[in-house]
């Protein structure tokens, strides 16, 4: 669908946008971020899955990768609060395949794992577009995707526990870099075009048949 399409559907979906809910869109747009990801290798717990997403959504970042090698991923809906139908999730079969297409569209991958040289996640360099990559609980990364990984991390701890819970390290890391890009010179926003095909998914995520009343306009009118 070409730009001008895009614009025409989102014309013709707007009067069923509440006028709060258009003015909520655009305050959102204009936080959303492509240039930090995150990638979740093998992650299955259903409760810590859909902590994953509702962090990812509530901290700007559009685009969630989900590499399903042994382990597919299950959110529970509760905990994730709708946050899934905002957000752009990518599968993937293995840690290649994944590692392949993030550094085809220019992200440094970095690994998150407490045992490695890895610097600490204040002192984390966020001037190139960053995919965060986070493992299981019990396992970690694997040894494919640390070794071809660009980076490591890892946040500070100061207790016995050897780690924090999935979920949390994932907040915890959204929450350092993402403030640290927005009060940064960074260009971390959306593109034009990016903002047309992020506000057309909203409109049809915001109305109950946004779906079919976009096929319904395509259609008739194309």
């Amino acid at each position: 669908m070409d730009i001008k399409t895009k614009k025409e559907l989102i014309e013709y979906l707007r009067p069923y946008v509440t006028e709060h809910k258009q003015k909520l869109i655009e305050r959102v747009l204009r936080e959303r971020t492509r240039f930090l990801t995150i990638a979740l290798e093998n992650v299955y717990q259903p409760h810590n899955a859909s902590a994953v997403l509702r962090s990812a959504e509530c901290f700007g970042v559009q685009e969630v990768n989900l590499i399903e090698s042994s382990n597919k991923f299950t959110a529970t809906e509760g905990i994730a609060m709708g946050a899934a139908k905002w957000l752009t999730i990518n599968r993937y079969r293995d840690t290649k395949s994944c590692y392949q297409e993030l550094k085809n569209q220019g992200y440094k991958i970095v690994a998150t794992t407490p045992h490695t040289d890895a610097c600490e996640l204040p002192d984390l360099p966020i001037d190139h577009k960053m995919a965060l990559l986070f493992g299981t609980e019990d396992m970690g990364l694997s040894k494919e995707a640390l070794d071809t990984a660009d980076a490591y991390v890892k946040i500070p701890m100061f207790g016995f526990t050897e780690s924090f819970n999935i979920s949390v390290s994932v907040a915890l890391c959204l929450y350092d870099i993402t403030l640290r890009l927005h009060t940064s010179s960074i260009d971390w926003c959306l593109s034009a075009d990016e903002l047309i095909d992020l506000r057309l998914q909203y409109y049809k995520a915001s109305i109950r048949a946004g779906q079919q009343l976009a096929n319904k306009f395509l259609a008739d009118n194309y």
